[in-house]
């Protein structure tokens, strides 16, 4: 138990923080050249030390050909005769010296071709070869060239390079934290700025350098990204608004009326009262139903996607038995899709004579809200006929809602897919909806891929237009 006290009380390990990119881009940086001079100059040194032993191996087999002619010609008497730079000894076949230098030594120098030895502390290349001797016989003369030189050249170059390549590592680190720390500046700069954006000032922008390359890319990608936070800011305080405001009405209207209703009930009755209540009731349902929707459709995975044919849910709601609110709120229908007004004005009827068959893939529920909603609303501004068409046009299918109401006026044709939009024709509650049927119809389009556009239809009136991907088998 006191184990696991002392464990519990213990402070946890702090977290050792990574490296910034500036340090590991100057430490990989360092370390690639490192290993690269480090190659290159091994490669260098062993190029240098063979080229030397090149030149002082000619240099021995010039003098060893000189003094071959020598030795046929004047005998054993050659080889004391040469100078102390270079080694000189003649052995007969049995390896035994005949002749040598002043300065060779007294024992026999090895015959093997390019051998080396040691004499007074310094190292020879050995070179031999096969002389006939003036009063007969073979014997073998060996000569050696001193590798000092070679070798003092190579020390030297060696102790330079151990002393260059980390110089020049280091210069090289340096630059590279210098330059990579200019190249982060502009970044560091943009964190600091993005660090100090909140939720009350969205509008703030980070600087751009102008300069064309990533790093003046990055700031204007988050600067259309702090753009999009903006915007959708805005639209959810706007929605937020909207909402309050419109959540709020049915529930004023139906405490007035139920107060009014306890104040004087001999003006307003119980039966009065009951059909507020159910009409605001009704009115409030569709509502929060149809923010619900709303946020289901923002929230929409891929899961639920299927094959849908769309003319099939054009033909059922086209066929779904559908009320016109009159001007005495009172509301009929028939079971054929005919919508029947009591306020004498004449039945819209719904054509679908020009619907064929088009599939696509999506949310069935999701699609066939938006063809109701295009129906309802064609229905409630149609003088008398809703014309439904489909079809498809290259990877594309087209759905058209007609009616041949007043239409929308262009100015006003992009505002009626905002959520809560209500033009000036229908905005009296009873023919005007809540103000989000094309509000979501836009939603479920855009989030299946496609595009609404209004413009006017050719009866007169406005046209909705819909176009969805095609399922391709």
């Amino acid at each position: 138990m006191a184990e696991r006290t002392a464990a519990r009380s213990r402070p946890p390990a702090r977290s050792r923080r990574p490296a910034s990119i500036r340090a590991r881009a100057t430490g990989g940086a360092a370390l690639v050249v490192l290993v690269a001079l480090a190659i290159g100059a091994v490669a260098f040194v062993g190029v240098l030390r063979t080229s030397l032993s090149d030149g002082v191996r000619t240099a021995a087999e010039q003098t060893l050909d000189g003094l071959s002619a020598r030795v046929e010609a004047d005998g054993a008497a050659a080889v004391e005769a040469e100078d102390d730079d270079v080694l000189a000894q003649l052995q007969d076949a049995d390896g035994r010296v005949l002749a040598r230098a002043d300065d060779s030594p007294s024992r026999p120098l090895d015959t093997a071709d390019e051998s080396r030895s040691r004499h007074d502390g310094d190292r020879w290349l050995l070179v031999a070869d096969d002389v006939d001797l003036p009063g007969g016989g073979d014997g073998t003369l060996v000569v050696g060239a001193p590798l000092e030189d070679a070798d003092a050249a190579v020390r030297t170059v060696s102790v330079l390079l151990v002393v260059a390549v980390p110089v020049v590592v280091a210069l090289m680190s340096l630059v590279t934290w210098f330059v990579v720390g200019r190249a982060l500046r502009p970044v560091d700069r943009m964190r600091r700025e993005v660090d100090e954006v909140e939720g009350t000032n969205l509008h703030a922008r980070v600087d751009e350098p102008g300069s064309g390359d990533e790093v003046d890319r990055l700031a204007a990608t988050m600067n259309r990204m702090l753009g999009r936070l903006e915007a959708s800011q805005q639209a959810q305080r706007q929605f937020v608004s909207d909402a309050s405001h419109e959540l709020r009405s049915p529930l004023a209207t139906i405490r007035q009326h139920a107060e009014v209703a306890r104040a004087h009930p001999e003006v307003t009755g119980t039966t009065d009262l009951a059909d507020v209540v159910l009409d605001e009731g009704a009115r409030l349902q569709e509502l929060v139903e149809s923010l619900l929707l709303l946020t289901r459709v923002d929230e929409r995975g891929r899961d639920r996607d299927r094959a849908v044919d769309l003319d099939d849910l054009v033909f059922t709601e086209a066929s779904r038995p559908r009320s016109v609110h009159g001007t005495d709120g009172r509301e009929d229908g028939r079971p054929d899709g005919t919508a029947v007004r009591t306020d004498g004005r004449a039945a819209v009827r719904v054509d679908v004579s020009g619907v064929t068959p088009a599939r696509v893939r999506g949310d069935d529920r999701l699609l066939g809200r938006m063809v109701r909603n295009l129906v309802d609303n064609a229905v409630r501004h149609a003088e008398h006929t809703v014309v439904v068409a489909l079809g498809t046009d290259g990877d594309s299918a087209v759905l058209s809602v007609d009616d041949n109401g007043h239409g929308i006026p262009e100015t006003d044709r992009a505002r009626v897919f905002e959520r809560f939009v209500r033009l000036d024709e229908g905005r009296a509650r009873d023919a005007g909806g809540s103000g989000l049927g094309l509000a979501i119809v836009d939603a479920v389009v855009r989030g299946h891929g496609g595009s609404v556009a209004v413009s006017a239809a050719p009866g007169g009136g406005a046209r909705f237009s819909v176009r969805l991907p095609l399922l391709r088998d």
